[in-house]
């Protein structure tokens, strides 16, 4: 159930929807998969409808105001697995989880990849979008939560003196990694006014740079979906590899491979346990019904995206 008919939302659902579909075929389950596409503020319409057609799982819904209608609604649902997150922490619907391509995920990944390293000190250079708050923010909280020291935090300043200031400030203080907190197009800016330390990034440094930006960051190290680190890795390796033009739409379209398989192992009743290495990461089920994502390590190498092993 998806927002296929959404002025804003189309082109993500359908990359959800392909992946899902491929991930289907590819398990000789397409015949029972029934797509219901909507319009924006019809969500809980196709809701009522998945029901009258005796779904037994609903995937969706893929928009954050979508699932904030559904969970407020006072529907009673069958087992439903949004592909969002709700902003609080609030109680959710009974038989509602959640299985997000969150940041979020990608920070406390680095934050426990940067304790396995021995890691010590780290500053953490954020930007000013909600997303890179909420990326630093995450990481500084997981950081600490696993008994590290207090990171050294600077803002990100695009211009001669505060790229002068950042320099200045970084240097005067000892580092063992720094984690580039900002959009991709300012990450390769920020490293070359960095000490050279260990270097982390959210997969949103990740878009498909030309071979000059990828040499600009050499040695970053960044979580990302499995579908783009490790394309020929099973079990999705031979699954077909639509060219979307964008890696955001990428992480969806391997969003919706895992979603399928999530999809199937509730099929019958929602399992006491899951774990799989899918497209989008090790995916498992985790506490309060939500389904959990670990994306894979990587680290721009000679102009290519290198996994990194996360097991030591």
């Amino acid at each position: 159930m998806l927002p296929l008919e959404s002025s804003d939302y189309s082109r993500a659902a359908e990359a959800v929807r392909d992946g899902f579909l491929a991930a289907a075929e590819a398990a000789g389950a397409k015949a029972r998969v029934q797509v219901l596409p909507h319009k924006d503020g019809e969500v809980r319409d196709a809701f009522e409808k998945a029901r009258a057609g005796g779904a037994r799982v609903i995937i969706g819904p893929l928009v954050r105001d979508d699932l904030k209608s559904i969970a407020e609604s006072g529907l009673e649902l069958p087992v439903t697995i949004a592909l969002n997150q709700l902003d609080d922490a609030g109680p959710m619907p009974p038989r509602l989880y959640t299985f997000a391509l969150a940041i979020e995920a990608d920070a406390r990944a680095i934050a426990r990849r940067m304790r396995e390293d021995a890691i010590v000190t780290v500053a953490v250079i954020g930007g000013t979008t909600p997303l890179m708050k909420r990326f630093a923010g995450t990481f500084v909280a997981e950081w600490i939560l696993g008994g590290g020291a207090p990171p050294t935090q600077r803002a990100f300043a695009p211009t001669a003196d505060g790229l002068a200031a950042l320099r200045r400030d970084l240097a005067a203080v000892p580092l063992d990694a720094i984690v580039i907190a900002v959009e991709g197009s300012d990450a390769a800016l920020v490293k070359n006014f960095a000490p050279r330390v260990a270097t982390w990034a959210s997969a949103q440094i990740n878009q498909r740079q030309d071979a000059s930006a990828i040499h600009d960051l050499e040695e970053v190290r960044f979580v990302d979906v499995g579908w783009l680190v490790a394309p020929d890795a099973e079990p999705y390796g031979r699954l077909p590899r639509p060219e979307w033009g964008s890696a955001a739409l990428d992480r969806l379209y391997a969003l919706g491979i895992d979603a399928y398989r999530v999809a199937a192992a509730f099929a019958e009743a929602p399992p006491d346990s899951l774990a799989f290495d899918g497209a989008t990461g090790r995916v498992t089920l985790g506490d309060a019904r939500q389904i959990q994502r670990e994306g894979r390590l990587a680290t721009f190498r000679a102009g290519r995206i290198v996994p990194i092993d996360s097991r030591r």
